[in-house]
């Protein structure tokens, strides 16, 4: 497919057509597969010859859709994983050994950080937090040891955006590899690998999908870097199923049509806010004056569909505009259709301890939006209509 434009590669790479002539991407509910002979089955057991074997880390439906993922995302392959943070477990268990050192951005995802902190130091893996955008602080943490660096470009919530190609040049000095989360640009909006990653990690459940109807993750990588990850699905099983699989796929031939509509929405919606006496600031990267707004211009096709804000009141004015939205839904995912509101002190990053909240940069006062793609003159209104309970 290396020779279409991404939205005809979401519609039509990886598809695996059967003896049926179906148009639509078949789903292969099942938990394994039937073999002529003993020797068959011992044949593709063994890796002597290609094929399905256990739905736990071979299956059809799964397969089309790592493949179409692995085309839009500029990658070799692609292995699809459960949830997003399946795919961050994946790659932690697949890569890391005791004495490694993990150097990641503290500006990530609240479980992201749960997950390090309490999982992987356990094996004797060192994990080090730097600021997002600080470069020489990037530098002078990774060191002989490091295996792994990893970030998220743009962050959740704070809409930090890292500078890729910087970043992989510090890492492949040392010897590391580099993981760039990508969730809320998607490969619709940012090909990490292109810009000098090693590694894509996607949470699938977000802008993926499209419609908050189910769970997936996925590593977007080399052939051989991902044959480790499969190695690791195949002993532990953080499997994607069938079905999943199956939303998923069908999510992707949409998603650029979605990120550009979130987009736009997403930076109107920002500008009002900009403008509004209740807020402090506005984070979102399609902004002028955010710090990161060129190199966001450079690095991606867009902005997306998620920003934050800070309000004037603290957490009591946060909760009261939430608790006075009409249209949106108040939940903690993220990439829907409908537009989602969240207080990420106390969902998200709600594990996080006060000290790790102030590193981070999550304050009692911020709100977190998805913006949908609804009529953006009816999500104005409702975010007005809440600014105004404060």
């Amino acid at each position: 497919m290396s020779e279409y434009k991404n939205a005809t590669t979401a519609i039509h790479a990886g598809v695996r057509q059967t003896q049926e002539q179906e148009n639509s991407e078949a789903i292969f509910a099942t938990s394994s597969f039937a073999y002529g002979s003993a020797a068959e089955a011992a044949a593709k057991f063994g890796g002597d010859e290609g094929g399905n074997i256990y739905s736990r880390f071979t299956n059809p439906t799964v397969e089309m859709f790592e493949k179409r993922l692995a085309a839009m995302e500029k990658g070799e392959a692609a292995v699809a994983t459960a949830s997003g943070m399946a795919a961050l477990m994946t790659l932690a268990y697949s890569l890391l050994k005791q004495g490694d050192r993990v150097v990641c951005s503290r500006n990530i995802f609240g479980s992201s950080i749960k997950f390090f902190n309490a999982y992987t130091v356990k094996f004797g893996v060192e994990v080090v937090y730097v600021d997002a955008t600080d470069y020489d602080a990037w530098e002078a943490a990774i060191n002989s040891n490091t295996r792994l660096c990893y970030f998220e470009t743009p962050s959740n919530p704070l809409y930090e955006v890292v500078d890729v190609e910087r970043v992989s040049r510090l890492a492949r000095a040392k010897g590391a590899l580099l993981c760039v989360d990508t969730v809320l640009a998607t490969p619709a909006l940012q090909n990490p690998l292109v810009q000098g990653a090693d590694i894509v990690m996607q949470s699938a459940t977000k802008f993926i999908d499209g419609q908050g109807r189910s769970l997936g993750g996925a590593l977007i990588s080399s052939k051989e870097i991902v044959e480790q990850f499969v190695a690791f699905m195949r002993s532990a099983g953080p499997t994607m199923s069938p079905f999943n699989a199956w939303i998923l796929l069908n999510g992707l031939e949409t998603l650029e049509l979605r990120m550009k509509a979130h987009s736009s929405n997403a930076l109107h919606l920002a500008k009002y806010l900009e403008q509004h006496a209740k807020v402090k600031h506005v984070n979102y990267g399609g902004l002028p004056n955010h710090k990161s707004h060129e190199l966001a211009k450079k690095q991606q096709k867009g902005f997306g569909g998620l920003l934050s804000f800070e309000l004037n009141g603290g957490k009591d004015a946060a909760w009261k505009f939430i608790d006075n939205v009409k249209l949106m839904s108040i939940t903690g995912n993220l990439g829907d259709t409908k537009t989602l509101v969240t207080h990420p002190a106390t969902t998200t990053h709600g594990r996080l301890t006060p000290e790790e909240k102030q590193a981070t940069g999550i304050s009692e006062g911020l709100v977190r939006i998805s913006v949908g793609i609804e009529d953006i003159d009816d999500i104005v209104q409702d975010v007005e209509q809440a600014l105004n309970t404060i």
